[in-house]
């Protein structure tokens, strides 16, 4: 098996300085108890207002209301064809990223001439 390599502009050095006072064991601890809280209803303020909730957007939709063709669609969003075909059969989901462009797309047209 070969072991993994990654490059970084930092030196050891620095990388050891940036994570010297992190403990990554109480991170992982502290972020199951939000979820446990969460599930349980009782999560705090500052959990809840971290959460953001992504537009529900229906892609056939939003796609006959702008007259394009899937191809075109797809050139417009910077996605591959394939990709608006699966999220129209429901085999996949887009990003948050294409969510948020296409609620946006849909509720002003004009937007496609800026794109």
């Amino acid at each position: 098996m070969v072991e993994p390599r990654f490059k970084s502009s930092l030196t050891m050095e620095e990388i050891e300085n940036n994570f010297k006072d992190i403990d990554f064991f109480d991170g992982i601890m502290d972020g199951l108890e939000e979820t446990l809280a969460f599930i349980k209803g009782k999560a705090a303020d500052e959990t809840l207002a971290r959460k953001r909730s992504l537009p529900n957007v229906n892609v056939a939709e939003i796609r006959a209301t702008l007259d394009m063709t899937q191809r075109a669609f797809a050139e417009l969003l910077g996605v591959s064809c394939r990709t608006v075909e699966a999220w129209e059969s429901g085999k996949s989901t887009p990003t948050p990223t294409a969510k948020k462009l296409m609620y946006l797309i849909q509720s002003d047209h004009s937007l496609i001439q800026k794109l």
